[in-house]
């Protein structure tokens, strides 16, 4: 007989069977209510919820921070960051535009048509404006305004306001570096940026989504320029006065060390606000110091000068006839500046009274080719690699395009074309004993307290001798004592240099100009021991017009100023102190 019993294993298998299609059933619908939602959320609901996340979704930008600071040599700072604050708006939320308009351009500073015109737009993301200060977006805040937004940035300040504008330059909205040491270092300075994405939660509030940095506590390196504000201070003072006294269309300083190359102070007025760039002539912006050219005209004579004693072919007491101020080259008559008229003059005279004619016939002995190989290694016709943007080399033409008058023009700064700091440089060597320097305002780079870089001297090449260069320092300490330069006589101090006043191009007509003067003293202080090399350039002083008059004065006032300031000894104080001793 059979046994139907069911045995407890039986029982066990079919309760475990059964759960695993009661289980499969399960995953079975779930996976189509999945799939079924799938379906419904790709294809069939796909254009409803695209519209749905389109308006939750406002915009995006890119917030920038942690910009390195840019200091002067003792740490000063002339660049920084400020907490600032963006203002966007969402017109789809905005449903008194006129009203909104109004309390945004008030609020704000802003052209009302313009603003109403951004609030009437059918998009979802508008900037109204970037970067304010706190306490205009303080206010907008506590109206609570539909539709009106805030994000936090970053905000180069100048703590200085013009102080050192053509060295610095300045940034645009978005942190990039635009002109001076913000753009040639920018790679160093420029930090870190983070994503912003402005959408709507699913109860309509604004919401900010980032990548999750924090800005506050990033930092990119800091720069330590050669510039020090206290002598940048000096130079703009009395530059600026200058030219104020003189109606003049601008001026230029320049204050360096002859010995490392390191620029103290960088001046060109009209000066600019770089808080308030955009407010200025772009034409303001740049740095004429290295990127302007320019006739030197008498400044260039020690050039010649020092090229003609270190060649051997003239020495400063020999003696040259300056033709009783007229002198015929080729076709062409010459004659003296305000119409002198010099017989017999020593080398040393020649410079010290400004003799066209004179350094005419010491660059006839010295020769084209000499004189255009002693340019060369001076640094004309070619780029120093200053460390800012916009270096312009000048022109030196090739010998080959020389004419027959050429030789004697650029004897005395016609037919070349310089930029200030060649020129800075150029007397700089002369005044160190002969070695031409790179002029930088470098001085290093810094992060979190700690020097990671360090921007010394460098020596392009040597010019002239040590023994050409004392020769040449005393020449031009008599330009200063007995000649054309007793204007820039400092108290207490024996100075050397020379005076320049050039006449400048038209470019409409290609003649020289009998009105527009370019007037300058180039010099450095103390002539035996010097400490500063002073460029000065006054262009177009109405009225009197010659460098000695105009320019002197202010290499002077600066000369004496800077040098108390570093407390430098003067004459007096030095032989008091050896008394003592």
């Amino acid at each position: 007989m059979r046994n139907n019993k069911k045995t407890p294993l039986s029982d066990h298998r079919s309760n475990l069977r059964n759960r695993l299609v009661f289980v499969s059933a399960c995953l079975a619908v779930f996976g189509g209510a999945l799939l079924l939602r799938l379906f419904s959320l790709q294809i069939l609901q796909h254009d409803d919820l695209y519209s749905q996340s389109e308006k939750q979704y406002l915009g995006s930008t890119k917030v920038y921070y942690g910009r390195g600071d840019i200091l002067d040599r003792n740490l000063n700072p002339l660049a920084t960051n400020i907490e600032v604050e963006s203002v966007y708006i969402n017109p789809n939320e905005i449903e008194d535009k006129r009203g909104t308009a109004r309390l945004l351009a008030v609020s704000l500073d802003l052209d009302p048509k313009k603003t109403l015109r951004k609030v009437s737009s059918s998009r979802q993301f508008l900037w109204v404006k970037r970067k304010c200060d706190l306490r205009e977006t303080e206010k907008l805040k506590r109206l609570a305004l539909p539709g009106v937004g805030f994000v936090s940035e970053q905000k180069r300040f100048y703590p200085k306001r013009e102080l050192a504008a053509h060295a610095l330059g300045f940034v645009g909205l978005d942190n990039q570096g635009l002109a001076g040491a913000e753009h040639y270092r920018h790679d160093i300075l420029k930090g870190a940026s983070s994503l912003i994405l402005m959408e709507k939660d699913a109860r309509g509030r604004q919401i900010h989504l980032d990548d999750g940095a924090d800005w506050r506590k990033s930092r990119s390196y800091d720069l330590v320029l050669t510039i020090d504000e206290v002598i940048q201070f000096i130079a703009e003072y009395h530059l600026k006065g200058q030219v104020r006294k003189y109606g003049a269309k601008g001026g230029m300083a320049v204050v360096m060390d002859p010995f490392t190359g390191e620029i103290y102070a960088m001046v060109s007025a009209p000066l600019y606000n770089p808080n308030n760039y955009s407010a200025y002539p772009a034409q303001l912006w740049k740095n004429p110091i290295v990127s302007g050219m320019f006739e030197p005209g008498s400044v260039f004579k020690p050039v010649l000068a020092s090229a003609a004693i270190d060649a051997g072919a003239a020495a400063p007491g020999d003696i040259f006839f300056c033709e009783n101020g007229s002198f015929k080259v080729g076709k062409v008559s010459i004659g003296e500046a305000a119409n002198h008229k010099f017989g017999w003059l020593t080398l040393t005279d020649i410079i010290s009274k400004s003799s066209n004619i004179g350094v005419i016939k010491v660059a006839q002995k010295l020769g084209e080719r000499p004189f255009y190989d002693y340019m060369k290694k001076f640094g004309f016709g070619e780029k120093l690699n200053v460390d800012l943007p916009g270096e312009a080399k000048g022109k030196l033409r090739d010998l080959s395009q020389w004419s027959n008058i050429s030789l004697a023009s650029v004897s005395f700064g016609q037919e070349i074309s310089v930029t200030p700091i060649q020129m800075t440089a150029a007397y700089s060597a002369i005044a160190n004993g002969g070695n031409l320097m790179r002029p930088r305002v470098t001085k290093a780079i810094v992060q979190d307290g700690k020097v990671v870089k360090t921007f010394g001297p460098e020596t392009i090449n040597r010019v002239i001798s040590e023994k050409t260069s004392r020769l040449m320092v005393d020449i031009l300490k008599n330009t200063v004592k007995n000649g054309t330069g007793r204007n820039a006589a400092v108290p207490g101090f024996d100075s050397a240099g020379k005076t320049g006043t050039a006449q400048k191009l038209d470019p409409n007509t290609l003649t020289y100009s009998k009105t527009g003067y370019l007037s300058s003293f180039i010099g450095f202080v103390p002539a035996d021991s010097p400490k500063l090399a002073i460029l000065v350039m006054i262009d177009e002083p109405q009225g009197i017009h010659y460098g000695g008059e105009v320019a002197a004065p202010v290499f002077r006032e600066i000369a004496r100023e800077a040098l108390r300031y570093l407390n430098v000894p003067s004459g007096e104080e030095r032989v008091l102190i050896l008394d003592r001793v």
